[in-house]
């Protein structure tokens, strides 16, 4: 979690840069939307990712104690640390599953968080009217939970080599924060290849068109095998945000999921 912030900082900074140089929409200095994304930006990495490490543990727990376990520290870590055909595969082969294993968990995830009752704690990320490498930051504790868990505790049980997962952990960090840039690329003729920050800008629109599009975080192939690929010829998406109206400020905006509608 420590490295994650570190390189997380190191590549806002970079982008606040690029951003700056080559914005794709306006800049928003002191716009109501950053104040928010400002507390999110202390509060995700120290809160939220810390309960996200607890529920991934508990869930390692569970998964050990229902396989007749002791629910000790060194039983359970013998457990996920077992001879598996996943960490027994070569280095370089493991590090190209998790990325591609992770990301299609990663789309299932999200998706989820788009439908039923989850959508209430994910409208918090949505809910941006601006869009920049600050708005990855903006997380509901309940969203970070759900996409990490999904993702990190099915990869740590099939036994990949843990300074794989450990390097995986930094880069989800470094794949969100890009993925918000506010900048206008497109990646040309790879943009069914690699997800870029505007095939990620229609994921947020509020538009008709482009809801419920774009899911995927790295590669566009899930979103094209399930059909909710959405990239028109238009550049950028006109409004984004939600319909729903979430109040601003980090407080109001974490008790929001929980009120009656």
């Amino acid at each position: 979690m420590l490295w994650s912030s570190v390189i997380f900082v190191g590549v806002a900074i970079v982008l606040a840069t690029v951003e700056a140089r080559w914005p794709a929409r306006g800049r928003r200095w002191w716009q109501r939307d950053l104040r928010t994304d400002l507390a999110y930006w202390v509060f995700t990495p120290i809160v939220s990712h810390a309960l996200v490490a607890a529920v991934v543990a508990g869930c390692l727990v569970a998964v050990a104690v229902a396989h007749g376990v002791p629910a000790d520290v060194a039983s359970v870590h013998a457990f996920v640390a077992r001879d598996t055909w996943a960490g027994a595969l070569p280095l370089g082969v493991q590090i190209v599953a998790v990325v591609v294993v992770g990301d299609l968990l990663g789309y299932l995830a999200h998706v989820a968080l788009h439908h039923a009752r989850l959508w209430r704690f994910h409208a918090i990320h949505h809910a941006a009217t601006e869009l920049d490498w600050l708005a990855s930051s903006r997380l509901h504790p309940i969203d970070d939970i759900v996409l990490r868990a999904t993702q990190l505790v099915p990869l740590v049980l099939a036994g990949f080599d843990v300074a794989v997962l450990t390097g995986y952990l930094p880069f989800l960090g470094v794949v969100a924060v890009y993925q918000h840039a506010n900048v206008p690329w497109t990646f040309g003729p790879l943009r069914y290849v690699i997800a870029s920050p505007v095939f990620h800008a229609w994921h947020h629109t509020s538009e008709v068109a482009g809801r419920d599009k774009n899911f995927a975080a790295l590669f566009p192939v899930w979103d094209l095998a399930f059909g909710t690929f959405y990239l028109p010829a238009r550049a950028l998406p006109h409004r984004l945000g939600v319909d729903e109206a979430i109040p601003d400020g980090l407080f109001a905006q974490l008790a929001w999921p929980f009120r009656r509608r």
